[in-house]
């Protein structure tokens, strides 16, 4: 159930979020492109447990890189261009390498979910407790 649910959630806001810029009155002849982006809108989702399927979500946010970075991720620009600097690759984010963290194991899972470049994007990954994503994701997972 909590499985649907999340799913049911995620293409809620990434349907808002990509479809909500098309919204607007009808228009008799068809209108021009807006934008010569290909769609970048993302829901990132944060819950504490060992995996998306196990736990409810504790935070969603969106982020938007395409045509401009927005959305409601605390840090939508720097994230946006730490996303194509990686090229879109979320297991490829450097992350801060002087930041010491302890060992007390408090998993936290992250997902992505939504749509990179036009291209859909699913992913998912557990950390072994907050401070362990705050420094591997950059600022992409900080919200």
């Amino acid at each position: 159930m909590r499985t649907t649910a999340r799913w049911a959630a995620t293409l809620g806001l990434t349907a808002t979020a990509v479809c909500a810029p098309l919204a607007g009155p009808a228009v008799a002849t068809p209108a021009a492109p807006t934008s010569l982006y290909a769609p970048s809108a993302l829901v990132l989702t944060v819950g504490h447990g060992e995996s998306a399927a196990q736990v409810s979500p504790a935070r969603a946010v969106t982020l938007n890189c395409a045509p401009s970075a927005s959305g409601t991720h605390p840090a939508p620009a720097r994230a946006c261009a730490e996303l194509r600097a990686a090229g879109g690759d979320l297991d490829a984010l450097a992350g801060s390498s002087d930041t010491l963290c302890t060992k007390q194991y408090a998993p936290v899972v992250i997902t992505v979910d939504g749509v990179w470049q036009g291209k859909r994007l699913s992913y998912e990954r557990t950390f072994a407790n907050e401070c362990v994503k705050n420094a591997g994701g950059s600022s992409v997972f900080a919200f």
